[in-house]
C-alpha cells in the first residue's frame, strides 16, 4: 500500500504490520518534504504517524470523531483520508489548509487553531449523540501541553462528573511549542517514568486474591482493598479521581500496543483517558534534537533544516529591546504562554531567569499573573501572538484595565500570517481599542517599536504594542531609547490632495503609494498615526478639514477598526470630509501566502494609489459641480516629521 493509491482510512485495516511500517516511513517523508518546501507543523506531525494509524485502524472515520486539539499534528491523518495527492498545496491559497476544516474533508470535524479546546468539543459532541439516540465513538486527540490551559480541565471535570462515553487520547511529548513547564508536566514525567499504571493494578489484584479465605468469597472487598493499596502504590490517580479509567502510559510508536491499548477503551462504557508516549519530531534527527525549532515555521533545507539567513525579524528586536531594559531597570519581567523563541524571549529567559515566566498554554492566567507582578510594583511585559491574547479578553479589561496597571501587551503576529482563519492577527486594533484606559500602538518600524516599547514600559498604566511577524524593514536602530509623547501622530510626507494615513506597517506602503500619485501630479500628505489610542485628534481634524479627502490604511479588520476611530472623531467634531477606509473586510481570512491577500485587499502601493487617485478624481469633480464648496488648499501645517521625536 502507497499513499498516492490510499483513498480512504478503511483500507488501511487490511494491511499487515511490515506494511503499516512501510507506509509510516512514507509518510514521514512526504511530510518532511512537503514542509520543507511550504513551511508548517514538522515535529508535530513526525510524532504521531503511529498514533494516527492507530486511531484509523481502530475506529471507522468519519462515523466515528477523531477530534485533533490544536490540530497543526493533523497531517498525517489528512494523508490517511484521501489527500495526498492535494498535499503538495498544503498551506497555500486555495490549497489545503495547514489545520483541519470541515470544508475540507468530511474526516474533519473542527475548524481548529487553538489549544485546550478538543474536550470540549468532545463532551459536547459525545452528548449530542447520546440525546439522538445515535452509536458513535468520540476520540479528542489532546497534547500535554494544551493540558497547561485551563478549558481541557473544565471539560475533564464536566466528562468526568456526567460519565458520558468519550476517549481522552493525551499525546505526551514533554512539549508544547517549547519544553513544557509546571506540575502538570512534572506529574505526566512521574507517571513516564513510574511503573505501568495498568501492571500494578494487575499485580496488586493478583496479590489481594491469593489471600487464604480471600480469593473468590470476598471480590467486593478485594475490589475496595485494591484502590486503596492502588492509591498508595500509584502516582497517577488524578484522571481516575475526576471519573475517568486511565490506561497508559502506551509507547506511542508502538502500533500494536497503541491498537490493544484503543480497543481497551472503545470497550469501557464512560470516559476513557488513554496515555501515549511519544517523540516530537520522530525519524528526523534534527526535528528529534530541536523540537521547539522544528514546531512551525517557513521553508528549510531537507537535507540539513538550516533556514536562509536573514535580517532581523520584528520578535528579535522585541526580545532584544526587552532584555535591554530589564538590564536598566530591575522592575522589568517577560511573560510568555509557552513560545519563548516564537515571541522572541529567548534571551531575556537566558541572562533574566528570575524575571522570566513561561506560563504554559494559559493567556488568562498570563494576564491575571501580570496584573498580580504590576500590584506588586513590578513591570510586567506580557509576549503573546494576537492570535491568542483573544482568549484572555476579559483579564485585559477586568483585571488590567478597570484597575489602570501598568501591564504591557506586546502582541507579536498582529496582522496577516499564512496560517488561515484560526491564526490571522487581524482583530487586536478594534477589540483593545474599545477598552477604557488602554494605550494602543502600532510601530511603523522595527526602530519605532523599540521606542514603543521604552514607551509602554514607562507608561503609568495599561499600554499595547502591535507588530507583524516576519522580516523587519532593514532600518537603523537607534542606541538611545526614547519615550514617544501619547497620542503624538508623525507627518511623513506633506501633501495638498489627499491624506494618506497608514497603521503600522502600512506607513511605509502609504509612502511608497504618494511617490506613485506623485508621478500623476497628485499631492499626498502621508501621516503615520503610531497610536491607534489616543488618536491624535488635532492633526487629523485639521488635515481632514484642509484636505477633504482621507485614506486610511490598516493590516487589520475594518469593524470596529483605526478607520473607524478616525471617522468618528470626524463625525463628533463635524469634520465635512470624505474618508475611505481600507483594510480587511468583514470575512475570514483563509491560509495563503500574506502578499496574496495584501494584494486582494489593495493593501499595496499600487492598490493605495489607485484608491486615493479615485476619490481625488470624485471630489474634483464633485467640486466642480458645486464650487461653493471649494477647499481653502492650505496645507494643514501640522507637525513635520522628526520635530523633537525620535
Amino acid at each position: 500500500m502507497y499513499l498516492r493509491d490510499l483513498t480512504g482510512p478503511e483500507q488501511l485495516k487490511g494491511l499487515t504490520p511490515a506494511e503499516l511500517a512501510g507506509l509510516a516511513a512514507e509518510i514521514r517523508r512526504v511530510i518532511l518534504e512537503t514542509v520543507a518546501r511550504n513551511g508548517g507543523h514538522l515535529a508535530p506531525n513526525l510524532g504521531v504517524v503511529e498514533l494516527t494509524l492507530a486511531l484509523h485502524l481502530v475506529f471507522d472515520s468519519p462515523h466515528d470523531k477523531i477530534l485533533w486539539d490544536v490540530s497543526h499534528q493533523s497531517y498525517v491523518h489528512k494523508l490517511l483520508t484521501g489527500r495526498y495527492h492535494q498535499f503538495h498545496t498544503l498551506r497555500q491559497r486555495g490549497g489545503i489548509a495547514g489545520f483541519t476544516d470541515p470544508r475540507e474533508s468530511v474526516h474533519d470535524h473542527f475548524h481548529w487553531g487553538h489549544a485546550s479546546t478538543s474536550i470540549s468539543a468532545a463532551v459536547g459532541m459525545a452528548k449530542a449523540r447520546d440525546l439522538a439516540g445515535e452509536q458513535y465513538d468520540v476520540v479528542a486527540v489532546i497534547g500535554d501541553g494544551a493540558l497547561t490551559g485551563g478549558l481541557a480541565y473544565e471539560a475533564l471535570d464536566h466528562a468526568g462528573q456526567d460519565k458520558t462515553k468519550l476517549i481522552v487520547v493525551l499525546n505526551d511529548n514533554s512539549m508544547s511549542i517549547a519544553p513544557n513547564v509546571g506540575g502538570i508536566s512534572n506529574y505526566l514525567a512521574r507517571i513516564r517514568t513510574g511503573p505501568s499504571y495498568q501492571r500494578v493494578k494487575h499485580d496488586v489484584a493478583e496479590a489481594l486474591r491469593q489471600i487464604p479465605f480471600v480469593g473468590s468469597q470476598a471480590l467486593d472487598l478485594v475490589d475496595r482493598l485494591k484502590e486503596g493499596v492502588k492509591h498508595l502504590l500509584v502516582h497517577n490517580m488524578f484522571f481516575e479521581d475526576l471519573g475517568f479509567t486511565y490506561l497508559g502510559p502506551v509507547d506511542g510508536h508502538n502500533i500494536p500496543a497503541l491498537t490493544d491499548a484503543l480497543r481497551q477503551a472503545r470497550a469501557y462504557p464512560g470516559p476513557t483517558v488513554v496515555h501515549v508516549v511519544t517523540t516530537k519530531g520522530k525519524g528526523v534527527p534534527y526535528a528529534e534534537e530541536l523540537p521547539d525549532k522544528f514546531h512551525g515555521g517557513g521553508p528549510f533545507d531537507v537535507a540539513t533544516g538550516r533556514t536562509r539567513p536573514g535580517s532581523l525579524t520584528y520578535s528579535e528586536v522585541f526580545g532584544n529591546t526587552i532584555a535591554k531594559l530589564a538590564a536598566q531597570d530591575s522592575r522589568v519581567c517577560a511573560i510568555t504562554a509557552a513560545m519563548p523563541s516564537g515571541t522572541g524571549l529567548t534571551r531575556f529567559a537566558r541572562e533574566f531567569p528570575d524575571r522570566y515566566f513561561d506560563v504554559g498554554i494559559a493567556e488568562q492566567h498570563g494576564v491575571t499573573f501580570a496584573a498580580g507582578l504590576a500590584k506588586g510594583g513590578m513591570r510586567p511585559v506580557f509576549a503573546v501572538y494576537s492570535t491568542f491574547l483573544q482568549r484572555a479578553y476579559d483579564q485585559v479589561i477586568h483585571d488590567v484595565a478597570l484597575q489602570d496597571l501598568p501591564v504591557t501587551l506586546a502582541i507579536d503576529r498582529g496582522g496577516l500570517v499564512e496560517d488561515g482563519a484560526t491564526h490571522q492577527g487581524v482583530f487586536d486594533v478594534a477589540y483593545l481599542r474599545a477598552i477604557p484606559r488602554m494605550v494602543v500602538m502600532a510601530p511603523k518600524d522595527e526602530n519605532e517599536l523599540q521606542h514603543m516599547l521604552y514607551t509602554a514600559v514607562q507608561h503609568a498604566g495599561p499600554a499595547a504594542l502591535r507588530y507583524p511577524r516576519g522580516k523587519a524593514q532593514g532600518v537603523a536602530l537607534d542606541e538611545q531609547l526614547q519615550a514617544l509623547p501619547i497620542g503624538r501622530a508623525e507627518v511623513l510626507q506633506e501633501g495638498d490632495d489627499v491624506v494618506l494615513v497608514g497603521l503600522g506597517t502600512m506607513a511605509p506602503v502609504c509612502l511608497a503609494a504618494a511617490r506613485l500619485l506623485a508621478e500623476k501630479s497628485i499631492s499626498a500628505m502621508v501621516i503615520n498615526p503610531r497610536f491607534v489610542k489616543p488618536l491624535d485628534a488635532e492633526l487629523l481634524i485639521r488635515a481632514g478639514r484642509q484636505v477633504g479627502a482621507v485614506i486610511t490604511v490598516e493590516e487589520a479588520c475594518l469593524a470596529g477598526g483605526f478607520g473607524s476611530a478616525v471617522l468618528e472623531l470626524f463625525a463628533e467634531h463635524h469634520v465635512d470630509a470624505r474618508v475611505v477606509r481600507m483594510g480587511i473586510p468583514d470575512e475570514f481570512v483563509d491560509h495563503g501566502s500574506p502578499g496574496h491577500f495584501l494584494e486582494q485587499y489593495g493593501l499595496t502601493p499600487e492598490g493605495i494609489a489607485r484608491e486615493a487617485e479615485g476619490l481625488v478624481l470624485q471630489l474634483s469633480s464633485d467640486l466642480a459641480t458645486h464650487p461653493g464648496r471649494r477647499r481653502s488648499g492650505r496645507r494643514p501645517g501640522a507637525r513635520a516629521a522628526g520635530s523633537g521625536q525620535p
